[in-house]
Formats: structure tokens, sequence, C-alpha cells
């Protein structure tokens, strides 16, 4: 892994941890809407997946327009550490009521990992002069709010 020296390098590594953890979030969701037993849960799941497609286009478009900035491969770890949290509860609680809470859990623990991530690429797009950057960015934290807002309705019951 290269040395962080500047905000712009600092931005680069965050963008490439976040688009890992996007792809990984691509082959988590399909797991855990099988694994779901409530029809809202399953709904969000899969809705959330189209919208995790749209957020990796939405980097890539930002690739695009933003000069100097590149995607680096790496893994996010963190995410990783997420979707291993949620497997397990796939395997070790019954399906039902009570997995269907812990999946609830762990959508909302890569929720808030997403929402820091973006917020914090937001801040760091804005400093560096990336305007674009900024509004796309700004677009899919907007939508992991959204995402985690409706998990919270999902796990109180409501619509």
């Amino acid at each position: 892994m290269p040395a962080v020296k500047s905000l712009n390098d600092l931005f680069i590594h965050e963008l490439s941890d976040i688009y890992s953890a996007e792809k990984q979030i691509t082959r988590a969701l399909p797991k855990m809407a099988r694994a779901a037993t409530s029809p809202k849960l399953v709904a969000a799941f899969e809705a959330h997946l189209e919208e995790t497609r749209g957020q990796i286009e939405r980097i890539d478009q930002l690739v695009e327009v933003t000069e100097g900035v590149r995607i680096k491969r790496m893994k996010c770890h963190a995410l990783e550490g997420l979707a291993e949290e949620a497997q397990e509860i796939i395997e070790s609680v019954e399906a039902g009521e009570l997995r269907d809470a812990g999946l609830i859990g762990a959508a909302q623990k890569v929720e808030h990992y997403e929402i820091a991530s973006y917020g914090t690429l937001r801040t760091l797009a804005l400093k560096l002069g990336y305007k674009e950057a900024a509004k796309l960015l700004d677009e899919t934290l907007k939508e992991e709010k959204d995402t985690d807002s409706k998990l919270t309705v999902i796990a109180e019951g409501g619509k």
C-alpha cells in the first residue's frame, strides 16, 4: 500500500476503499435477501442491490470527471468483516423474525460504515475543490441515509 502523503492521496485511498466495499455489498445483498423471511426486508435488500450498482456507476462517473483521481485496487477489510458477521447470522440463526432482526442489524452496520465513508469523502472533495465529485458523493450519502431509515422502519414493524 503506497503511503498517503496528501489530501488527494487520502481522497483516492478512501474512494478506493468504498469502491471495494460497494463491490462486496453487491455479493452480500443477494445472500441476505435469500436468507430473509419478511417480504418487506427481502424487497429492501433487492432494492438496495440495484441502488448499490448505481452507486458503483456513480463512483466510476466521479473518476471520469475528476482529473488526477484513479481507483486503486484494494480490499475494504471493514466491509469484509461486516459481511462475515451477516453470514454468521445466516448460519447460526433459524429462519424467521429473529434472523430478520439480526440481518437488519447487520445491514445497518454496513449503512453506517457507508454513511461515515461518503460523508468523509464529500468533505475531502469539497476541500480539494472537486465540486462535481462532492455533488455525486452527496447523492450517494443521501441514498445511504434513506436506506438506513427504511431499515429502521422495517425493524420497528412499520411500512
